[in-house]
């Protein structure tokens, strides 16, 4: 417990070190399994608010020089780079942080960082491997392998043992005697970390791999089990277990059973989808959502985006898609509450699929134009704007467009012209639609100031072929427009 203050208070003294902006992605880095993802909508949340942002001087603080005791007494004052300080796992995330974001980034920053790293005297493998990564992705020529020289040396043994049992016992047999002893020396090292549960599922493996090998010595090998949640751990088998008992029952969830949910952030986005099919989470009834998506709601950290968006599919775009009228309470309640969470997962994973089929119904557009009007920042209202520029236009998508519209997002030049030749390209359809003409007046009068000379030509070709008791009103707005620019 003294330790983990002791870090805790470590950690409050190297957040001094930084400024507002990099103090927040510093704890987004600091969260876990989920860092990176979080560091990153950070970084382009930042960049949107102000797009002169830049993470250099966070990096410049990572690399300053720090006092620090030794913890072996034998020397009892250091001077070490700051970042060398941080924990194993906070190392990884901004790596993989910057990894992601290196190509706006200066090399001289990267490299400087990646040098502060390389200082230490006990390299964790996978930190030497991410910064030979990086050094290759910015261009820096590395010969060196990714994998260590043990990593080097137990590939070529299980390679000569691959050779020597293919025409003999197969897999079977290569992992029969030898990967049992590799088996014990890892249960030993389990042990030696006092995690008794997976020490006493390595020896549970043991048991099987020798089994096998006993099985496959006369018979062929047997077919992998069907049911896709056996490739997942243990702790993951358990938990489904227990989500599927609480969606299936009637009774209300304590705080206790919600918990279970936690094991969604232990999950990778191969693992969640298995989870959510085993699940059957598009099945799950539309009166168990609000208590589904409270529970989700509750957790900390915030699932990591590919978490939120393979969730947010598998739950409920089947019921969006299906809707044959007004979406129920329910329904809209956890639509809604997903939503102002996670906005970018809704964006990419529900309202994108919907906009994408060819039939779209009212009742399904409704509900999206209650996400747009409040729910989602002028941000995501842009992103969708986009998204509809690459699907074909149909009346509910014009309704989902002429929400977008009015909801005023932030168009740049470049983005209303994209609009006005979509305009252009698709309206000769809807000649005989109010719901176009509705549309085309809110450009007309909202608009206004991003119509350019060559904008105006295309709205007068739309016009041009108007067939609806609006075309009239139609002309007039842009003859306004002709007058005042």
């Amino acid at each position: 417990m003294a330790g983990s203050r002791e870090r805790e208070g470590s950690m409050n003294m190297f957040l001094s070190r930084f400024d507002s902006q990099s103090k927040l992605l510093l704890r987004s880095l600091m969260s876990g399994a989920s860092g990176v993802h979080r560091a990153v909508d950070v970084f382009h949340r930042q960049q949107r608010s102000n797009p002169e942002m830049s993470v250099c001087h966070f990096i410049e603080t990572l690399c300053e020089d720090e006092v620090t005791c030794s913890q072996t007494g034998e020397q009892p004052l250091s001077v070490k780079p700051l970042v060398s300080l941080f924990p194993a796992l906070l190392k990884q995330n901004l790596l993989s942080f910057v990894y992601l974001i290196h190509s706006v980034l200066p090399q001289t920053s990267v490299l400087r960082l990646l040098k502060c790293l390389s200082q230490d005297p006990h390299p964790n493998a996978w930190i030497s491997a991410l910064c030979r990564q990086i050094r290759r992705s910015v261009g820096v020529h590395d010969e060196e392998p990714l994998y260590t020289p043990l990593c080097s040396q137990r590939l070529k043994e299980l390679s000569q043992r691959l050779a020597v049992c293919a025409g003999t016992g197969g897999w079977a047999m290569c992992l029969s005697d030898q990967t049992v002893e590799s088996g014990s020396q890892s249960a030993s090292s389990l042990s030696e970390l006092g995690t008794r549960g997976k020490g006493k599922r390595a020896r549970r493996t043991r048991g099987d791999i020798r089994n096998v090998g006993k099985r496959n010595s006369c018979e062929e090998p047997q077919p992998a089990p069907d049911c896709p949640c056996e490739s997942l751990p243990e702790h993951i088998k358990v938990a489904v277990l227990q989500i599927k008992e609480l969606l299936e029952s009637h009774s209300e969830w304590d705080q206790s059973s919600m918990d279970v949910f936690k094991v969604l952030n232990d999950c990778d986005p191969a693992q969640v989808e298995v989870l959510c099919s085993t699940l059957s989470l598009p099945d799950v009834p539309e009166p168990t959502l609000p208590k589904l998506c409270s529970s989700v709601l509750t957790l900390s950290p915030d699932l990591s985006y590919s978490t939120a968006a393979a969730l947010i599919k598998s739950l409920l775009l089947e019921k969006v898609l299906s809707l044959s009228e007004p979406a129920s309470r329910c329904l809209v309640t956890a639509v809604t509450s997903l939503c102002v969470r996670y906005p970018r997962p809704m964006c990419h994973s529900l309202i994108g699929p919907i906009l994408k089929e060819k039939e779209h119904r009212e009742s399904t557009a409704e509900l999206l134009n209650r996400l747009i009007e409040g729910c989602l920042d002028s941000h995501y209202r842009l992103l969708l704007l986009q998204m509809t520029f690459q699907v074909a236009w149909s009346e509910a998508v014009l309704s989902v467009i002429h929400s977008l519209l009015e909801s005023r997002p932030d168009l740049n030049e470049e983005v209303f012209t994209q609009f006005t030749e979509q305009l252009l390209s698709q309206g000769p359809q809807f000649t005989k639609s109010v719901k176009f003409a509705k549309m085309m007046l809110t450009v007309l009068t909202k608009y206004s100031s991003h119509v350019t000379a060559a904008h105006k030509h295309s709205l007068s070709c739309c016009l041009t072929s108007n067939e609806t008791f609006l075309k009239k009103s139609l002309q007039a707005a842009l003859k306004r427009i002709t007058h005042t620019t």
